[in-house]
């Protein structure tokens, strides 16, 4: 039986409950997990924001734990090895976007914490293509939000070859936009973070960015009109758009990885002349996680993290909630 961490119901509070996992399939990975980061996305979930959360809901997919054990046909990690696992938990392995690398495309892919329980437990399963060793040289206790909010900033790097020489913006520094600060400094790209508050320069600069502009300054941002290559935007809210879309130079992207409530409004006439685009991506492929761990390893990258035991699970995500997390938040067992 696996001991883990449940709401009964939308927005409800987690409370200590047990289930039995079943057989562990050929391909399945079980993992004893020492920490779990909380991310937004727990907390969505928790809430039914989505519409897609069945209940008992145990949230937590930034998990980082040992191998417990490998079913008959596993030949990618052993028992005791360090482990993470992300969002997703399992992909087909034979539709055309598995076969070409980009299983987290997988239109099948299973979702760790979307009709199956999660990692607020002592013991997660999931199948081995999706279960990533841990490298030397990286602190297990802080690797956690690297599965999900590492791999999901990370991605946009690898999949529109981001060069050095890119001057490149990140919008919001909070639990994605700290990391991504790190990521680009680390890739060389001129970075600029754009933050309503103000007081947020110092921390930022700290974190990697050149320069810093306080988005609430409408003629701030209108200085750097045709500046930017790539503007990643890590934030959950509705902003201008347009002010945005204008700040990139001819082929920018504006590419979002926070989830905005409301549609994204921008004139067809904003982006034909300059050849601008607007996209999203998901957390990054297997591989692509693989890569991150190595750049983070070699350029000694880690998430800021704040430290709550599992029993303080309910604590956590009310700090979180109350938007004090600084950046990101890890349970430990």
């Amino acid at each position: 039986m696996i001991q883990a961490y449940a709401a009964q119901a939308a927005g409800g509070t987690l409370e200590p409950f047990e289930y039995d996992p079943g057989t562990l399939k050929d391909e399945e990975v079980a993992i004893n997990v020492e920490y779990c980061g909380i991310c937004h996305s727990d907390l969505s979930m928790l809430r039914n924001e989505w519409g897609i959360t069945q209940y008992p809901f145990v949230p937590g997919h930034e998990v980082m734990g040992t191998v417990a054990a490998i079913g008959d046909r596993v030949t990618t990690v052993k028992i005791g090895q360090r482990v993470g696992v992300g969002w997703y938990s399992h992909s087909c392995m034979h539709c055309e976007w598995c076969m070409s690398g980009s299983h987290n495309l997988c239109l099948t892919a299973e979702q760790t914490i979307v009709g199956r329980h999660g990692g607020f437990a002592d013991q997660v399963w999931a199948h081995e293509e999706w279960v990533i060793p841990l490298p030397e040289g990286i602190d297990p206790a802080k690797v956690g939000p690297l599965f999900c909010g590492g791999a999901t900033v990370f991605n946009p790097l690898v999949q529109f070859d981001v060069k050095p020489t890119d001057r490149v913006g990140v919008i919001g520094i909070g639990g994605l936009g700290h990391m991504a600060l790190r990521f680009l400094q680390a890739w060389g790209c001129d970075v600029t973070a754009f933050s309503t508050n103000p007081d947020k320069e110092a921390e930022a600069r700290e974190l990697g960015a050149n320069h810093f502009i306080n988005s609430r300054d409408p003629d701030a941002l209108k200085a750097v009109a045709n500046s930017f290559d790539l503007i990643l935007s890590t934030v959950n809210a509705d902003l201008d758009w347009e002010a945005y879309i204008s700040a990139l130079r001819p082929m920018g992207r504006l590419h979002f990885v926070g989830v905005v409530p409301h549609a994204i409004q921008a004139h067809a006439f904003s982006l034909i002349p300059g050849q601008k685009s607007l996209s999203g991506s998901p957390v990054g492929s297997p591989s692509t996680t693989v890569k991150m761990l190595d750049f983070v390893a070699r350029h000694n990258i880690e998430p800021i993290v704040e430290m709550f035991a599992f029993s303080q699970v309910n604590e956590a995500l009310a700090h979180l909630e109350a938007g004090k997390a600084r950046y990101r938040i890890v349970l430990k067992h």
